[in-house]
């Protein structure tokens, strides 16, 4: 049973990754230039793969696919430190593996890393904000409808795209694998950091506060 979890996150990171930097790709060479088109197929193509992957894989592994919302349920008590770890492990390298392979897809060099910067106060706040609001949707939506909680993550990171300046990373997983690639969704490796490091006071602003709002039972 714990292969079954590690693998579906495993795979359902690169399926995320594959997403997000495939319609990227796509998105920047079919829009001529304009990037309000290309944003707005890259966001649709995330939340639509979103949608799919939670609802697959969630009977299996809880579809975290990013190291956040594991220790968010870790702080919560409900996934042990180990397999916590190991979440976090393979959410990495699966989606490092899915941006590979979607360079090979689009017949690209494999191996890459970006030179889009993304910095600044605003990209930063951008990210707490972004990491909050992820984890409201997911504990909101396990509290008061868990089936809908694929299309309420779908929803808010298609539609987070577009109202944050940093285009919601919320995910450090997805920030390390996208530094690998230099096409419409990288980011380039020096920024990462402090991109990850804001992503963790977003979960720490989530952990206080969201209790209060959506209590255990």
């Amino acid at each position: 049973m714990t292969f079954q979890k590690l693998f579906a996150e495993w795979l359902g990171t690169a399926f995320l990754l594959i997403g997000v930097v495939g319609s990227g790709i796509m998105g920047a060479a079919l829009a001529d230039g304009n990037t309000a088109i290309a944003l707005l197929a890259n966001a649709i193509a995330t939340g639509c793969i979103l949608y799919v992957i939670i609802t697959t894989l969630g009977p299996v592994s809880g579809a975290h696919f990013n190291p956040v919302v594991t220790l968010a349920f870790l702080i919560r008590g409900e996934i042990a430190p180990g397999l916590a770890a190991a979440f976090v492990l393979v959410q990495i390298t699966g989606g490092i593996l899915g941006v590979w392979l979607t360079h090979m897809m689009f017949d690209l060099d494999i191996v890459q890393f970006s030179t889009t910067n993304r910095s600044g106060a605003g990209q930063w706040t951008s990210e707490i904000f972004a990491t909050f609001g992820l984890l409201f949707v997911i504990f909101g939506g396990l509290k008061s409808k868990p089936e809908a909680v694929p299309t309420l993550v779908a929803l808010y990171i298609t539609g987070a795209y577009w109202f944050t300046s940093s285009t919601s990373f919320a995910n450090p997983a997805v920030t390390i694998a996208r530094t690998f690639s230099d096409t419409f969704a990288g980011i380039n490796p020096a920024h990462a950091p402090m991109f990850i490091v804001m992503q963790m006071i977003g979960l720490g602003i989530a952990a206080a506060v969201l209790p209060r709002l959506f209590p255990r039972g």
